[in-house]
């Protein structure tokens, strides 16, 4: 809180205004604003006169508008005089009175006048208008006199004892002046009575009518009850059956609806598990039978106590009363009276012993329906892609593996027991250090991986890597996934080794796959870097060899594996993949810089074709690498090559050494030739024992590079320029290459590929507009503008000064518009300041009195209680 504001005392204020008249009588404290030089016709915008005086007068003026502004915010309790010509300072005050008096009663005299019916009313007295009694024509003179003294005339009677007048009769003049005043304009209370008069009639009526009905209603009723009972028949009981008997067929759809309502409803199924349990459980699982297979190793007997349950009954509470045989009585009732024994005892025993034989059967029988069930599925689930199929076999294979373990466990343990020999427990033992360990850590480096690995069948091998996967889970520590990233790598590294023996363990290769798709799932980012790294190897060797020799070798077995793999791990038909799209310009490098010079090299490139296929065949990327191989491949089988029709392009030759590796020198060999799949280790090494096994080597590469021509026929069937792509093998395998000198297998595919070619549509061209020479543009000569002062621009127009003035003149107001504004703003913080100050300082004082009056409240009722303790 702030401090309260100190008086001023006299002197100071003495003093103050001596200061300021000082300072006013002062020369020297004049501030003048000189100008550097006068213009004429300008006015003069200098002020001359002491420090302070113009701020004063802005702050005086923001006081008498902003502040009450501000001190008016959001308060609505102002008081308004809306009286005519209050703030009228020209109007004197007798005629604002006078004026005020008129409006007033011009507004009570509008009030009253907003109900009249009639614009003119006109008040009567007894069918006698006000207006002309009052102007005393029929007064009697009383100076007068009339021929009959002491007499009254019955007008004057009926006018001044008129009390019974409405009982008397009327006379003739009354009932003239009664027809008149009927015929004339009524007035508005007598039309208000009338319309009163009316409603109540009709209210009264309607009344009457209701009544009316009321009574006809229930004379009718009582009229109807003594006739229904004569217009009711009663049909015999014969034809009531009759009647019953002739029910309408139910349809399909209602008999389905009722069937649907009587069926049993879903069971609850136990909860499902998630990830993380379910390898929690695997893992356990695989730990139990590791330390079962310890002990068996160890020569300890197995205890069947673990795996045996015994039988609970339903009505079981759990809590460890056993009932021996001879506490289980039976109650009967014979002769009238009730007897205790145990004579049912068997048939309770045979009761019980069915029950838990009916309760084993339904196990197994819902047992079996579950393994219907999966079996099912698993039927279902074999129309999947192959690599879903190798994988669910695998995971089947462990499981059965697993569950066949177990239930050998169960068996061994359920047998009676009994002291074993020391040979059948050495064969025990050796039984089960023969046994595959269940639980494995994670390899640290390739050459433990190797270590692990060496000497295990290709299933047992798959089998390590799945079960170190499975104990090495992430969920389960916190390093599991690091090492199962560092597995990922090594498996890559261990399948490019496995592909480089002499002979390729390609089972082996085979096996893997599965688990190594399972860990890319699992990091994907981890098995992207280390598969990047295999292929920016490979090109950057590529490269390097291409760079001295200028030509370079097919790739070998263990790249090609590579490149099969990328294709099962990653997707191969996205527009650009960090994977697969260097994998495809690899192959197609390959196709286009390695030199075809032996049958090797040859099979080497129909496998890369083979791969390209693969991975153009879901995106239909057009790969011109592909075509032109496939090209090449059948210019090698052609034998007259002098006049071709058809250009041959790189890594292939018109002629020339190796422009004949295709060709078959024995035409017997055709005859007894069988179409089989061309093998992968052709790629690594071929040995032919006579001139019959390369030929049927050239054939069998022929039916692969005729194969991969319809598919790609297939594939590239929707684009436009189909036939000028496909050109080249049409007018090879038509002029060329005819189908008499191929086996029967690869006749039916040469017609079936020329089919596609030729049946394909015709592609025409594209509608386009007609091709014109575009407009130049105008070309104007340049305005030229002399600048005689830098900075300044001459020769303008009026109009350009006057829009150059105007943009300087807003420019101005707009600084200055800123700068009063932001000045306001500092006024309102400061009275907002001043405003805090002011209520803290007031809070404190009056908190300092409460105190004082507390203090002085104090003292009294201390001085009082001393008082009173004396």
């Amino acid at each position: 809180m702030g401090k309260a504001p100190k008086k001023r005392s006299l002197a100071d204020k003495v003093r103050k205004t001596k200061t300021s008249t000082e300072i006013k009588n002062n020369p020297f404290e004049v501030k003048i604003n000189r100008k550097k030089f006068d213009v004429l016709g300008r006015k003069s915008k200098h002020d001359v006169g002491l420090p302070g005086v113009s701020r004063s007068k802005a702050n005086n003026k923001r006081k008498e508008t902003l502040l009450k502004e501000y001190k008016h915010k959001n308060k609505s309790n102002k008081f308004i005089d809306r009286r005519f010509g209050e703030y009228d300072t020209k109007m004197a005050p007798e005629d604002k009175i006078l004026q005020r008096f008129t409006m007033e009663r011009q507004r009570v005299h509008e009030k009253k006048d907003v109900y009249n019916l009639n614009e003119e009313e006109e008040l009567t007295h007894y069918g006698q208008s006000l207006a002309e009694m009052e102007k005393f024509n029929d007064l009697v003179n009383s100076d007068d006199e009339s021929e009959e003294k002491g007499l009254l005339s019955a007008e004057l009677t009926a006018s001044h004892f008129g009390g019974g007048g409405l009982l008397r009769k009327k006379t003739a003049g009354e009932q003239q002046q009664d027809e008149e005043g009927s015929q004339r304009a009524k007035s508005r209370q007598e039309l208000i009575e009338e319309l009163i008069l009316k409603s109540k009639q009709e209210k009264r009526e309607r009344q009457v009518q209701r009544e009316e009905a009321q009574e006809l209603t229930e004379k009718l009723d009582q009229e109807w009850k003594s006739i229904q009972a004569l217009m009711v028949k009663k049909t015999p009981k014969a034809e009531h059956a009759d009647k019953k008997e002739e029910k309408p067929k139910l349809d399909e759809y209602d008999m389905m609806v009722r069937e649907l309502g009587f069926e049993m409803k879903a069971q609850p199924s136990e909860k499902m598990k998630t990830e993380e349990e379910l390898v929690r459980e695997e893992r356990e699982k695989l730990q139990k039978l590791e330390a079962d297979r310890l002990r068996r190793m160890m020569g300890d007997e197995v205890g069947h106590t673990a795996h045996c349950q015994n039988h609970m009954s339903a009505d079981d509470l759990n809590d460890g009363f056993i009932l021996d045989k001879d506490d289980k009585k039976t109650l009967s009732y014979q002769d009238g009276k009730w007897s205790i024994g145990g004579e049912s005892q068997e048939d309770e025993d045979e009761d019980e012993d069915g029950a838990s034989g009916e309760e084993e059967e339904s196990e197994t029988e819902e047992e079996g329906e579950i393994g219907d069930e999966d079996n099912e599925e698993e039927e279902e689930e074999e129309g999947s892609s192959e690599e879903e199929d190798c994988q669910s076999d695998l995971e089947s294979d462990q499981e059965s593996e697993d569950e066949d373990k177990i239930q050998e466990d169960k068996e061994m343990s359920l047998k009676p027991k009994k002291n074993l020999s020391q040979e059948e427990m050495k064969a025990q033992q050796e039984a089960a250090k023969a046994e595959l360990p269940y639980t494995f850590s994670a390899p640290e480096s390739f050459s433990d991986l190797k270590d692990l690995l060496h000497g295990h069948t290709p299933d047992n091998q798959r089998l390590i890597v799945a079960r170190t996967q499975k104990c090495n889970h992430p969920s389960l520590g916190v390093g599991n996934k690091l090492k199962l990233q560092k597995l990922c790598g090594f498996l890559l590294e261990y399948i490019g080794e496995l592909a480089t023996r002499n002979p390729p363990e390609l089972t082996v290769i085979d096996k893997l796959i599965p688990e190594l798709y399972a860990l890319c799932q699992m990091f994907p980012e981890a098995a992207c870097k280390a598969m990047q790294t295999v292929l920016d190897d490979a090109g950057h060797n590529m490269e390097e060899v291409l760079e001295v020799k200028g030509h370079a070798a097919f790739p070998a077995l263990d790249m090609l594996i590579y490149l099969k793999v990328t294709a099962l791990l990653f997707p191969t038909s996205d527009f650009r993949h960090p994977v697969t799209t260097p994998a495809l310009l690899y192959i197609s490098h390959a196709l286009t810089k390695c030199p075809v010079r032996s049958l090797q090299d040859v099979t080497s490139g129909l496998v890369l074709c083979c791969l390209a296929v693969e991975y153009v065949s879901f995106s239909k990327r057009f790969l011109p690498e592909l075509i032109n191989f496939l090209a090449g491949t059948l210019h090698l089988a052609v034998q007259d090559k002098t006049s071709l029709g058809y250009f041959v392009v790189p890594p292939f030759r018109p002629s020339g050494k190796y422009s004949n590796l295709l060709v078959v020198l024995d035409s017997e060999s055709c005859k007894g030739w069988s179409k089989k799949t061309l093998p992968l280790s052709a790629t690594q090494q071929l040995d032919f024992k006579d001139d019959s096994d390369t030929d049927n080597h050239r054939l069998l590469c022929l039916s692969t590079c005729l194969d991969l021509v319809k598919r790609c026929c297939l594939i590239y069937e929707d684009l436009t320029s189909f036939l000028q792509i496909f050109q080249p093998i049409r007018i090879l395998l038509s002029k060329h290459l005819l189908a008499q000198t191929l086996p029967e297998p690869l006749q039916e595919l040469h017609g079936e590929i020329l089919e596609a070619i030729n049946g394909a549509p015709v592609a025409h061209s594209r509608l386009v507009f007609e091709k014109k020479k575009p407009i130049p543009l105008k070309l104007l000569t340049p305005k030229i503008v002399e600048v005689l002062d830098y900075g300044k621009k001459r020769g303008s127009t009026r109009e350009e000064k006057e829009k150059e003035r105007l943009k300087h003149k807003y420019k101005k107001e707009f600084k200055g518009a800123l700068r009063e504004i932001r000045k306001d703003s500092r006024f309102l913080a400061r009275e907002k300041l001043n405003e805090i100050m002011n209520r803290d300082a007031e809070r404190k004082r009056k908190v300092k009195e409460l105190f004082g009056s507390l203090a002085t409240q104090e003292g009294e009722w201390k001085a009082l209680k001393r008082k009173k303790r004396k």
